[in-house]
């Protein structure tokens, strides 16, 4: 419910700053709501067995939580990039910026991973993450599921960069602060 709450708080904001407007997406069917469910669960779950169920598990054995914590955030970056199609982009901008946010928001994920021993969390995130962006945004290959933004008002650079900035760093950061909470509470109880 967290991860839920905090994309709509992220859309919220989103809305805010550009003046977005959003409709209904008049070609909504529920159908296509249940594949983008189901595409995501897949994917999160490929992604989350690969990069924290499988490398960060052996890094940890091997070399210790912090270091496998880095070296498997970096590498879940890496992977964005390919995922993303940017890797042959030349947009070193682009690049640098899917790594940090990417690979901040892995080791978050992999750091819950971590310290709850189970991999329902991260990958809970990892779903609900990518599942309620389709709901709003484009994104492939599902996007726009239920709403679309009919009118948007872009703000201008710099400030559009400090802006993706803070929404990629800002939710992760939350994200964490959540984390260690839950299981401060939960040793502590």
């Amino acid at each position: 419910m967290f991860i839920f709450s905090l994309k709509l708080l992220f859309i919220y904001l989103d809305t805010r700053v550009n003046s977005i407007t959003w409709i209904s997406n008049p070609s909504f069917n529920y159908i296509s709501l249940f594949q983008s469910f189901w595409y995501h669960l897949k994917s999160a779950l490929t992604e989350d067995l690969i990069f924290r169920g499988a490398l960060l598990y052996i890094l940890i054995k091997r070399i210790g939580m912090q270091k496998a914590l880095i070296i498997s955030s970096i590498a879940f970056g890496i992977y964005h990039w390919i995922s993303y199609g940017i890797i042959g982009s030349g947009n070193i901008i682009l690049l640098v910026y899917v790594l940090i946010t990417t690979g901040f928001t892995g080791y978050v994920w992999g750091y819950t991973f971590a310290k709850t021993k189970s991999i329902m969390m991260p990958l809970g995130f990892h779903l609900g993450w990518n599942f309620i962006t389709t709901i709003f945004y484009e994104a492939q290959p599902y996007g726009h599921l239920i709403f679309i933004d009919s009118s948007k008002i872009q703000i201008l650079e710099p400030y559009s960069t400090y802006y993706s900035l803070f929404i990629g760093i800002a939710s992760t950061l939350l994200t964490l602060i959540f984390v260690k909470l839950l299981i401060k509470r939960k040793l502590t109880v």
